[in-house]
């Protein structure tokens, strides 16, 4: 039976607390339990046991090797195998795994970015197990999550942050709690990813050098039928996708991930897989291991898995949208209850995180700010650049009340009558969604809609995190000396100056619209459009300010990080002005000489016989004076990408890419484009969208 299949196999190739309890010692098991509940140290002596047990289990399932799998900054994740064999004097091998080498390992740090943390000769680098997150076994290797530092100790990871945010926000909750008479163990966050993706044949493509070399289409046409009829959204899903889904749900149900939904999405080729709710950075975890699923299962089915923001013009693009919550114990802490203005606890919560994002929505921004994100949002598919937060039918009129000094009322929620006696009826939800809020509130938990479909989660929960440990240490010193009998009613007035000073943020209303874009400025809210517009307010002052002073980022780090982000922007658009380059000279325009040499050709062969033909002529003509523009375009984009990369400030080489590289890129791309509505398609030398997005 398949129920049979999945129960049995679920979890089978991550090393859970099952296996943990079977295979190590009960004083151990205890040691490894706390230090995972905890964050405590571990050391040595248990972390041999541990090291014993993970590799008799990896053995047992087929791994010879093993890595320490880290995010470093590029935002994919890394690994270095290492085999579990040592050599004995007679020439047989012992096969062995450490504690050190479970703890820690050196991978040469000199080749990933650091932002200038490190020279190119200071190569010493630490991996360090993180035993929070579970140990798994991919490909035949165990793979043993880990921060990946410095030799001085700086963060060259995206892991570490994450981690440090944890630690700040449980602190600050826990502090928060203990006023409400609450002592929980634990307090983390919960996140579920729903990861979207497109899925092509490999067969196009292989045929298309700007989708392997930058993930997306530099050129293409509009196809004649796009998504506008909007059929394709939890359509049937085609028999090769749905066999690509279903061993995609096999593997990742192995690797004990969580996926739980997996439908169409609104453009053609686009789909969508959401997990179920996990700690945060194992859910994060998770995703990074499902994107690298993904594509390796796809090949496999005679497909390419397509990840970037952006990969083709005219439908839409794809994001990855971080459902976060806060949970103590267990209990989710943004579940408003029955009567959410009776419940001081979840509006104390609510206020922190509405404030939290306002005064932070420039880094939030910046999180998630790169080339391929900057072409999705603001589009009528993707919340605008603008952040605010929607809190949805149920809260809006709660709040709105507090801050008027108004009695809030809880709406009731309404029994929906169907009119068809057959079909039960159900309650309605409390609160509509809100698909072009940024930042919106659903049911017991926010969803931040503007993560890139490609990006590593941990930038924009590094700043979620830490900014909601702000608000709530603002509380608690708030609260401090305030009498038992009056902390109701100062607790309130906390909620009620909150909201009422972080109003501008919250939004109820349609994000697309242009009246809202004029709204926003009236209220002060930022609107950074593009990477260079939101990456330089990361090395502001005030922000600097706030990651150190919750321990999460050094300004060295933060510094850091700036400069990865902005070599980033410049380096991706530098590989895209080559690809079109080399595209146009090697295909597109051999292809437009010879379409025009052939009209030409005919043109002559009517002529000879008396016919004028000056239609054909006039196609002669408008191919030979593109083919011209072309050559210049092309020449002056070469001219503006060197220019650009010979700035010196990594902050004016972005500029110099936003204000003159690309326009450069859309005319070059433009003309070409305008080609290939005239040309025959046995001239054209690529797989159109017509082609590559409606495959049987």
């Amino acid at each position: 039976m398949a129920e049979d299949k999945v129960t049995s196999e679920y979890g089978l190739l991550r090393f859970t607390d099952v296996d943990m309890q079977e295979r190590l010692s009960k004083p151990t098991y205890k040691k490894l339990k706390h230090v995972i509940d905890t964050g405590d140290d571990l050391d040595l002596d248990i972390a041999n046991e541990v090291a014993h047990a993970m590799k008799e289990w990896a053995l047992e399932h087929g791994a010879t090797h093993y890595t320490h799998w880290f995010q470093p900054l590029t935002g994919i994740t890394s690994e270095k195998h290492d085999s579990f064999i040592n050599p004995r004097k007679d020439g047989t091998v012992l096969m062995a795994l450490s504690g050190k080498e479970l703890i820690q390992g050196e991978p040469d740090a000199s080749s990933f970015p650091s932002g200038g943390l490190r020279a190119t000769f200071e190569a010493r680098g630490y991996t360090v197990w993180d035993p929070t997150s579970p140990v798994f076994i991919k490909d035949e290797v165990l793979c043993i999550p880990t921060a990946f530092i410095s030799y001085t100790g700086e963060a060259l990871d995206k892991k570490t942050p994450l981690l440090r945010s944890e630690v700040a926000l449980e602190k600050q909750v826990k502090r928060v709690l203990k006023l409400f008479g609450q002592t929980p163990k634990r307090v983390h966050t919960t996140v579920g990813p729903e990861q979207e993706y497109f899925l092509i044949t490999e067969e196009d493509y292989k045929t298309r050098p700007d989708l392997i070399l930058t993930g997306r289409t530099l050129f293409g046409c509009e196809p004649a039928k796009g998504q506008e009829l909007e059929e394709h959204y939890f359509g049937a899903i085609r028999p090769a996708v749905s066999s690509f889904m279903k061993e995609l749900d096999d593997e990742l149900w192995k690797l004990g991930i969580p996926a739980k939904t997996k439908h169409n999405e609104v453009a053609p080729c686009q789909h969508e897989l959401a997990n179920i709710y996990e700690r945060g950075p194992v859910a994060i975890d998770d995703n990074l291991v499902t994107m690298e699923k993904m594509k390796l299962i796809a090949s496999r089915h005679n497909l390419a898995c397509l990840q970037n923001e952006k990969p083709f013009d005219y439908v839409n693009g794809s994001g990855k949208h971080n459902n976060w919550s806060l949970v103590a114990d267990g209990k989710d802490l943004l579940e408003p209850g029955d009567d959410p203005e009776d419940n001081l606890q979840f509006l104390v919560f609510l206020a922190c995180l509405v404030a939290a994002v306002d005064n932070h929505a420039d880094l939030l921004r910046a999180s998630v700010a790169s080339v391929g994100n900057d072409h999705r949002l603001g589009a009528n598919e993707a919340p605008p650049a603008i952040i605010s937060v929607y809190l949805g039918d149920a809260l809006h009129p709660i709040v709105e009340a507090l801050i008027k000094k108004e009695e809030p009322e809880s709406p009731t929620r309404e029994m929906m009558d169907l009119g068809v006696p057959a079909l039960p009826n159900f309650l309605r939800d409390d609160t509509d969604r809100n698909r072009t809020s940024p930042f919106a509130f659903t049911g017991n938990k926010f969803e931040f809609r503007m993560c890139g479909s490609q990006q590593n989660l941990s930038d924009p929960n590094v700043v979620l995190n830490t900014a909601v440990a702000e608000q709530c240490d603002r509380f608690v010193h708030y609260m401090a000396g305030v009498k038992k009998e009056d902390f109701v009613y100062i607790a309130m007035r906390f909620v009620r100056h909150t909201f009422r000073d972080h109003q501008r943020i919250l939004f109820e209303g349609n994000g697309y619209s242009k009246e809202w874009e004029k709204e926003a400025e009236r209220r002060g809210l930022p609107n950074l459009k593009t990477t260079p517009d939101a990456l330089p307010c990361i090395i502001k002052k005030e922000n600097i300010d706030f990651f150190k002073k919750y321990d999460v980022l050094s300004e060295k780090e933060v510094r850091a990080r700036y400069s990865a982000k902005a070599e980033q922007y410049a380096k991706l658009l530098n590989i895209e002005v080559n690809t079109m380059v080399y595209m146009t000279h090697h295909l597109y325009l051999p292809a437009i000489i010879r379409f025009s040499s052939d009209l030409s050709k005919s043109v002559e062969a009517k002529r000879a016989i008396g016919i004028d033909a000056p239609t054909e002529k006039n196609m002669v003509q408008d191919a030979t004076d593109k083919i011209a523009q072309i050559t210049d375009t092309v020449n002056e984009l070469e001219k503006v990408n060197s220019e650009a990369k010979a700035n010196d400030n990594i902050q004016d080489e972005d500029y110099a890419y936003r204000d003159n590289v690309i326009p450069a890129m859309k005319k070059l791309r433009s003309l070409i484009d305008s080609m290939e509505k005239v040309c025959g398609h046995e001239y054209w030398p690529v797989p159109s969208y017509n082609k590559m997005l409606f495959y049987v």
